[in-house]
């Protein structure tokens, strides 16, 4: 079978078990306050759930960077934005909106302009342990920056964690390519440090999400689809000597796809906000329900549904019941 064919149904699966995590994460976000740590987490089986999920579709992911570039593999992640949609919807019990599936077609077609100016042969440079170690910093730079006091976090998290998860997906691919080639050691300066930083920027990408899911799953989602890609097709296209299928001509279709494909996650995100802000959580319905309002005057409570019943009974009961 074709080396790109594999890398394509492997990262299909892949973003299948990314967007259950995903959801799975953004429930876990709902029930969980905002000042608790991430050590609570630990406690939680749901939360394991999503690490499961995530790993994984993070093995599968790794499997696909053998056999395709990054600049084939990292786009085709908008893929979990795409399955989260009806899964979230699933697990909301609503029916997917026409504004969520205009966003999908228009993803899928973004998607595809980018596969044919992506595609390419399997990949065979590596970073080297100082573009490594250089990649690294100016990541954690980025995050520390990203994670600053301040407006609207969780778009700001979920930015982060989509830098760290794209870094991670070139770093592993640097790891995946060096084991399998058997052109040198499998125990190196080199690859202790490259596997030690993607632990970290795996780990650390997974509690950014975790952190961004507050807000609810379409926008952060969106946000990780779109940044994910972008970092690593940066560093593949600077250091690991990528390049697009036509070379200038190649980035028309790149850029339309693109446009298409940022306009497709920006419907998702509006159409899963409107569906949040529409239906109120079960929990707020019942406080709702449940309210009793003190003012300085009388006490005031809820106002009936129906009207009131008044039924004589015997005289002489009990509690006031029947005799």
């Amino acid at each position: 079978m074709n080396a790109t064919l594999i890398a394509v149904a492997l990262s299909l699966v892949s973003a299948g078990a990314y967007a259950a995590a995903a959801v799975a994460q953004a429930r876990l976000a709902g029930r969980t306050e905002a000042s608790a740590g991430a050590l609570s987490l630990l406690g939680r089986g749901a939360w394991w759930s999503a690490v499961g999920l995530n790993a994984g579709g993070a093995l599968l992911h790794v499997a696909a960077l053998k056999y395709g570039p990054l600049t084939l593999v990292q786009p085709l992640g908008a893929l979990t934005l795409v399955a989260a949609v009806p899964l979230g919807a699933r697990s909301a019990g609503r029916r997917v909106s026409r504004t969520e599936w205009r966003g999908t077609l228009l993803t899928l077609i973004g998607l595809a302009a980018l596969l044919l100016a992506a595609g390419g042969a399997s990949p065979h440079d590596t970073l080297s342990l100082p573009e490594a170690l250089g990649v690294g910093a100016v990541t954690m730079a980025l995050v520390a920056a990203l994670s600053r006091p301040g407006t609207r976090p969780g778009l700001r998290h979920a930015a982060a964690s989509g830098v760290t998860s794209g870094v991670a997906s070139a770093l592993t691919q640097t790891l995946t390519v060096a084991a399998t080639d058997h052109s040198g050691p499998l125990l190196s300066w080199r690859l202790v440090m490259v596997a030690a930083l993607v632990s970290v920027f795996a780990l650390g990408g997974l509690l950014l999400s975790q952190t961004a899911y507050r807000g609810g799953l379409g926008a952060p989602l969106a946000v990780v689809t779109l940044a994910n890609p972008v970092a690593a097709a940066a560093i593949g296209l600077v250091l690991l000597g990528e390049r697009l299928q036509g070379g200038l001509l190649g980035l028309v279709p790149a850029l339309l796809g693109a446009g298409a494909a940022v306009q497709g996650v920006i419907l998702l995100s509006r159409a899963a906000r409107s569906a949040a802000g529409a239906v109120p959580a079960p929990a707020d319905v019942t406080r709702q329900r449940s309210r009793v309002v003190i003012t300085g005057g009388p006490v005031t409570a809820p106002r009936a549904t129906e009207p009131l019943t008044l039924r004589p009974e015997p005289v002489g009961s009990p509690g006031g019941g029947p005799g």
